[in-house]
Order: structure tokens, then C-alpha cells, then sequence
């Protein structure tokens, strides 16, 4: 059973983050997201590592807002340079899909 809240929908997106990493270091680096929702997203190919409860600035195309990292992929395992974030309430939506279009059309295979 899925414990998510909110639909989720498999996305191939560039985006350009940047923010503070684990060691207290500020950095930029593009990543993809794999997925997303109307809350947030799954990044891929971090290379510094970020740890969760940090705000990193998430920008697609000429959209850009704050997100809060709610979980990291451990090292080792297939999640290694995936975290998953959440967008903070006051923040707009920067993913230019329609998720409940998409959710219809994934569904209907």
C-alpha cells in the first residue's frame, strides 16, 4: 500500500539547485527529477550531500522556489544521490504539469 498523500507522477526534468550542503558549505549543481507531485519531488544525481530539514532553492526553466529535504538516500544503496523534497507552504508551484492529467493518462496505460 502507498503511504504517499499525494499522487506522483515519473518526470525527466534538468533543475538547478543550490543551498547549503552537510558540511555547512554552500553549493550549485543541476540535478533530475525523477518525479513529482504538487508537494514536492525526488532529485537525482546530487553530488554534495545534503542532509534532511535542509532549505535548498530548486529552480525549472525560469521558475525557481524553496523546498525542505525530507529524506536522504543512503550511501550504498540504489536511493545513493536521490533525496526527496517538499515544497515549503508559501512557495508556488515551479512544476509546469497538470499531475491530475497526468495521473488519468498513466492510468489508463
Amino acid at each position: 500500500m502507498d503511504r504517499r498523500r499525494n499522487r506522483r507522477v515519473a518526470a525527466f526534468l534538468t533543475v538547478r539547485i543550490w543551498g547549503v550542503d552537510a558540511k555547512s558549505m554552500p553549493f550549485t549543481q543541476h540535478a533530475q527529477v525523477r518525479n513529482i507531485s504538487d508537494r514536492g519531488a525526488v532529485l537525482h544525481g546530487l553530488i554534495r550531500p545534503v542532509k534532511a530539514g535542509e532549505i535548498l532553492h530548486v529552480q525549472h526553466e525560469q521558475d525557481q522556489a524553496q523546498f525542505r529535504v525530507v529524506w536522504v538516500g543512503r550511501q550504498g544503496t540504489q536511493r545513493q544521490g536521490r533525496i526527496g523534497i517538499e515544497s515549503l507552504p508559501s512557495e508556488p508551484s515551479i512544476w509546469d504539469v497538470n499531475l491530475l492529467h497526468c495521473g488519468q493518462v498513466v492510468g489508463k496505460g
